[in-house]
């Protein structure tokens, strides 16, 4: 992740885009070949631009479990809440003592 992933996702985006606006109605296999080469190394930057923080996006628990409570349209997380099942698991502890509740 970094500088070198992001500089990666901005020239397979500019090779793409140059591809694509040279493409004529009916491209040759080679052209659709190489468009799609360089939308692959796109895709690749760009995950690899993400890959740092994690599936919880939490900078404390980058890896840790997901809170499948998450996004339940039925009961809601606060707000200032993110997806880290460790994080929340521990703001909804100190919620429950500070109601008394064990």
């Amino acid at each position: 992740m970094g500088y070198a992933d992001l500089r990666e996702l901005r020239s397979a985006l500019t090779t793409a885009s140059d591809i694509a606006f040279a493409l004529d109605a009916a491209p040759a296999p080679h052209e659709a070949d190489q468009l799609q080469e360089a939308l692959r190394r796109a895709l690749a930057a760009a995950g690899a631009l993400g890959a740092g923080m994690g599936a919880t996006g939490c900078a404390e628990h980058p890896r840790g479990a997901v809170d499948p409570l998450y996004g339940d349209e039925e009961s809601p997380l606060p707000p200032g809440w993110g997806r880290c099942l460790l994080c929340n698991d521990r703001r909804r502890r100190a919620g429950a003592q500070r109601r008394g509740w064990r």
